[in-house]
């Protein structure tokens, strides 16, 4: 798969094939294909390569508490945190695809306080982010999207 030029952003698909293949049926049909995963609700964040520059689109389970979106960085609880989450830091404009709605979004690293409020929120989603946070030695990142 090449490079695609969106809104004059060079977008690189991921180069694991599956989730390439997630992100493109999702985008082609507003989530109507790639929206239900794995007994999970799914949404597209994009983000802005922190050494590239280039778009990249990520599947991640859908958490929300109406106002705004919560994505954890668990990568399954692995050591390190994924790609997205260095993407996001170093440049905190995103966007959430959340079926056929985008949201153009800042995001920031949920301060401990903010963490403990709102994890209950992304288990209910996906209960098996507690399971993946006791494997780990890391403090597994939660990252709030919202409105500037």
């Amino acid at each position: 798969m090449g490079a695609i030029v969106v809104n004059m952003t060079e977008y690189a698909p991921s180069p694991w094939e599956p989730i390439a293949d997630h992100v493109e049926r999702y985008i082609a049909t507003n989530g109507e294909d790639g929206f239900l995963w794995e007994g999970g609700e799914v949404i597209i964040l994009t983000t802005t390569g922190a050494k590239s520059g280039k778009e990249r689109r990520t599947p991640l389970i859908r958490v929300t508490d109406g106002e705004r979106y919560f994505c954890v960085a668990s990568m399954g609880g692995a050591p390190n945190n994924p790609q997205w989450f260095h993407n996001m830091v170093a440049n905190p404009s995103v966007t959430v695809q959340d079926r056929a709605d985008v949201h153009n979004l800042v995001a920031r690293v949920a301060t401990a306080e903010e963490k403990a409020k709102y994890w209950s929120i992304a288990t209910a989603a996906w209960p098996a982010y507690d399971d993946y946070q006791a494997g780990t030695e890391r403090d597994i990142p939660l990252v709030i999207c919202e409105k500037a």
